[in-house]
């Protein structure tokens, strides 16, 4: 696979919802009941239960391994996070919307691809970004 400059990835759109948050829960161990309990969570402070931030993290890699079509070709990745995903009660969930471009080219046949991860219009991940092979 060649890429270039500018090469826009195929865009990915989740719908989070309590159930996949208590699926990820279990997967991970991370029972942190701001993201299953509703009380819990606005007690703290939060506006509703809150998707795991290493889960949304998880999904703009999907973003790019989906479109490589061999995740041993993701090198790195990176992410900061600014933003939570706020997860109300019924079956639509969270609609978290990924798009991605190769920012950039490189000699030794990698690509730098520049990730945007948004939730209600606003952008969930900071400087997300992968080096691809």
């Amino acid at each position: 696979m060649s890429y270039k400059a500018g090469e826009e990835l195929p865009a990915l759109q989740v719908r989070v919802t309590r159930d996949r948050l208590v699926r990820y829960a279990g997967a991970s161990l991370d029972f942190n009941p701001i993201h299953w309990n509703e009380r819990f969570a606005k007690d703290v402070g939060l506006p509703d239960v809150i998707a795991h931030g290493m889960l949304t993290m998880a999904l703009g890699a999907r973003l790019v391994t989906d479109w490589l079509g061999d995740p041993g070709r993701l090198v790195s990745y990176s992410v900061r996070f600014t933003r939570p995903v706020v997860v109300p009660d019924g079956d639509e969930g969270a609609l978290v919307e990924f798009t991605g471009k190769v920012g950039e080219v490189r000699d030794d046949g990698t690509a730098r691809v520049d990730i945007i991860a948004k939730f209600d219009g606003k952008t969930v991940l900071g400087k997300a970004g992968a080096v691809v092979r």
